[in-house]
Formats: C-alpha cells, sequence, structure tokens
C-alpha cells in the first residue's frame, strides 16, 4: 500500500499545481474549485493509504526483489451477493427526487437510505450468511 500511497499523494501535489495555474490563467471560478476538490480528495485517498499501510503488513508490490506469483492467493473476502447496493440506490434516486421536486419525498428516501446503510453492515452477522 506505501506504493498506492505515494502515487495518490503525487497525484494531489500535480492537482494542486494544475489548479492553481488554471485558477490564475482562466478566472473561471467553477473549474477551479473543481481541481482544489480534486486535490483535497487525493490527498485524502493518499493519505489514508499511507496511514493504513504502516499498520498492516508489507504486500509483494511493496518489495523490490519481489515476484509477481508473491502476490498471489486470496486477497479477502468480497460479497459474492448483496441487494443491499440496490436499495441504497433507490433511496439515494428518491432523494435526488427530493430535491428537483419537493423536500418532502425526503420523508420517504431517509427511511429507505437508513434500512439499506443498516442493512449492508450488518448483513453478514445475521441469517445463513452469518460470518461473524
Amino acid at each position: 500500500m506505501k506504493v498506492q500511497g505515494k502515487m495518490f499523494l503525487w497525484l494531489a501535489v500535480f492537482i494542486l499545481a494544475s489548479a492553481i495555474v488554471y485558477c490564475l490563467w482562466s478566472g473561471e471560478p467553477a473549474g477551479s474549485v473543481a481541481l482544489f476538490m480534486a486535490f483535497a480528495l487525493s490527498l485524502m485517498i493518499g493519505f489514508y493509504l499511507s496511514f493504513t499501510a504502516r499498520r498492516a503488513d508489507n504486500g509483494a508490490q511493496d518489495r523490490a526483489d519481489a515476484d509477481v506469483a508473491d502476490d498471489a492467493g486470496e486477497i479477502g473476502f468480497f460479497s459474492p451477493h448483496s441487494w443491499q447496493p440496490l436499495m441504497l440506490a433507490t433511496g439515494g434516486a428518491l432523494a435526488f427526487l427530493g430535491i428537483i421536486f419537493g423536500w418532502w419525498i425526503m420523508y420517504f428516501a431517509a427511511p429507505v437510505i437508513m434500512v439499506a446503510i443498516f442493512g449492508w453492515v450488518f448483513e453478514y452477522y445475521r441469517g445463513s450468511d452469518q460470518r461473524y
């Protein structure tokens, strides 16, 4: 993860330089704000990956003498099926419809979003797929 963290931090530096040049050259506020937000997001991801790399064991990509086959094997657990993202997307679509047509639709969207998040977080703590 050290490599990925450094890549995102260098990307953040590049985006910051581009944002400053774009802001001074164009004077257009929307693009400048978008570039500064992209800088902030890259910086957050780079910081997270760098911080996590200190606590996690080194992967094969972090060693100079590593071979491609050193990184083979199981990486982790990935959910094979889940209906919760579809439910969350439905709640998000309702929320955006609430912004367009009226805020009263948020009363219907908020419970759908909350149930979807709860279901997604605790998906493998109950039922036949219980893992923990």
